[in-house]
Order: C-alpha cells, then sequence, then structure tokens
C-alpha cells in the first residue's frame, strides 16, 4: 500500500460505489480504479462521467480495475454479486480484500466467499444506514476470518466499521433481518396513507397514530419514505428479495416480506412516472394525490 493507503477497485459503479468514491477521494485517498458491466454501453456514459469527474479511474474492464489492488468493492445489483466475484476471481493477485457490500442473503455471500476461496480474503459487509449524506462514513458491519485484519485499514481512511463475527453472513444477517422491518415500514406507510388520501382522513390518520408512537412525527416519516420507495423502490424490492430468501434460510415464512417486495417495487416502477418526480420535494398532500392518480392509472 503505497503511502500506507490502500489502492481500490470498485467492481459496479451506481449509488453505492459512487457515493463511497466520492468520500474517499474527498480525504484525498488516489488510486482509485472503477468497472461496471454498463459502461460499454450509451447508458453507462453517465457513470462514466461521474467517475472521471471525482477522479475515479475508468476501467476497460473488471480485470483491469482490479489490478494492483489492495481492496476490492463489489457493489452491484444483489442478482450479480456472486458473478461479479467470478468476473474477478482469476484476475486478483496477492490475495486483496474483496468487500462485498451488497444487500445479499447470507447463503449468497457464503457462496460468493467459496467462489472466490484463496485468491482474495473475502469480507461480508452490511451498510445499515443511508449511503448519503454520510458516503464513505455511513456506519457498515463487516464479518469473515478477515473482518479483524481488514476492520484498521478501513479505519484508517475514514470508514465507520464495526465487526459483527468472525463467520462470513454474520453482517448480511443482520442486514436483511432488519430490512424487514425497515422496508416493510415504508411499504405499510404507503398503503395505509393511500389509502387514507383517498377516504380524505390523511391528518386524522396522523393524528391518531401519536397515540400509540408518540416518539414519531408521521409529517415528516410519510414523505420520507414515499420518497425513498419512488426513488429506490426497484432496488429495494430486489435487497427485499434477498430478506425473504434469508428468512427461509432461518425456517421462517416471509409471508410480510414477500408482500413488501410487491408494494416496493409497484412504487418503484410508479416513482418513474413524471408527474411523481415533480412533486418528490414537495409536501405529504401533493406527493399522496400524484401517486394515487398514477396508482390509479395502472390499473
Amino acid at each position: 500500500m503505497p503511502n500506507g493507503k490502500p489502492t481500490i477497485a470498485f467492481i459496479g459503479f451506481g449509488e453505492a460505489g459512487h457515493a463511497i468514491a466520492s468520500g474517499l477521494r474527498e480525504t484525498g485517498l488516489e488510486g482509485m480504479a472503477a468497472w461496471d458491466i454498463l459502461f460499454p454501453k450509451s447508458e453507462g456514459a453517465k457513470l462514466k462521467q461521474a467517475a472521471e469527474a471525482i477522479g475515479v479511474r475508468v476501467a476497460q474492464s473488471a480485470a483491469d480495475a482490479v489490478r494492483g489492488a489492495d481492496l476490492v468493492i463489489s457493489a452491484v445489483t444483489a442478482a450479480s454479486s456472486t458473478e461479479a466475484a467470478q468476473s474477478v476471481k482469476s484476475h486478483l493477485a496477492g490475495k486483496p480484500y474483496f468487500l462485498d457490500i451488497n444487500s445479499v442473503s447470507p447463503g449468497r455471500k457464503q457462496n460468493s466467499a467459496r467462489e472466490l476461496g484463496d485468491a482474495a480474503r473475502y469480507i461480508d459487509v452490511a451498510i445499515i444506514a443511508p449511503i448519503y449524506p454520510a458516503r464513505h462514513q455511513t456506519p457498515m458491519l463487516i464479518a469473515g476470518p478477515g473482518a479483524k485484519g481488514v476492520a484498521p485499514v478501513l479505519s484508517a481512511i475514514g470508514m465507520k466499521i464495526s465487526i459483527s463475527g468472525t463467520e462470513v453472513g454474520a453482517a448480511a444477517a443482520i442486514k436483511m433481518v432488519r430490512s424487514v422491518m425497515i422496508k416493510g415500514i415504508e411499504a405499510l406507510t404507503l398503503e395505509c396513507f393511500l389509502a387514507a388520501a383517498r377516504a380524505g382522513i390523511v391528518d386524522e390518520v396522523a393524528v391518531s397514530m401519536k397515540n400509540n408512537y408518540p416518539g414519531l412525527d408521521w409529517a415528516k416519516i410519510v414523505p420520507y419514505n414515499l420518497e425513498r420507495m419512488a426513488n429506490h423502490g426497484e432496488r429495494r424490492a430486489a435487497e427485499m428479495e434477498e430478506s425473504a430468501e434469508t428468512l427461509r434460510e432461518l425456517g421462517v415464512e416471509p409471508l410480510m416480506t414477500v408482500a413488501t417486495v410487491k408494494r416496493q417495487r409497484e412504487m418503484g416502477q410508479i416513482g418513474t412516472q413524471q408527474s411523481v418526480r415533480v412533486v418528490l420535494d414537495k409536501d405529504r398532500a401533493a406527493m399522496l394525490n400524484a401517486i394515487s392518480t398514477a396508482a390509479r392509472d395502472r390499473h
């Protein structure tokens, strides 16, 4: 590691990868490269421009990105997490740390770790808060046999790390089980307040909830949860499918979680409509009205 600072390769350069890279770059960290399967396609132009704008080298391939890397950060879609590990395995040298920050089940992370074998030191990473505004300083859990070894490296570059255990999947389990509640509450918020809006009783329902949850400000919770689903519903649905798989691995039937998948995905699709996008920074009433209209039009 030159000057004690790691060389980092990002496999996947969407929101999470870019957020972490931009935060690290502002601390003065150099020697970062990125590869995303969208780079060669027209829809990857914005991703490449985003990388270049913050001084991250745009790699020509996964192999090019990981060449000489001390840390490989995998930040792809949930369905592609094992494929990402496979894409770099034969190109790794010196057993770098492989940080799998993808929101997938413990079983899927264990599969990825087995796939890499001795080619890398696999680290199970769980991001447990929104990636913005903290970016690379967003709280993360890490687990695996190499967790204690990588913790000082990550802490030295400003990352906020807690060790969950020495077994791959220990961090993922916390993330996935936690998401049952976090994303489930988002889905219930939509369902409850969409019905309330159509019944003309939004304020009354919000006020009545104070009786049960006096510490929660529903005036803020409702628009926040709706905005998160509108902007990230598709990705959150994919994560909830992994949460459902986690519950199955644990012998729990994921009845509520499967329903959350459907509601998150539907809202993610509604959120792409311009009539909804233009009100995501507006008040609760405007958001609910636009979402209600868009939802009616779908059925």
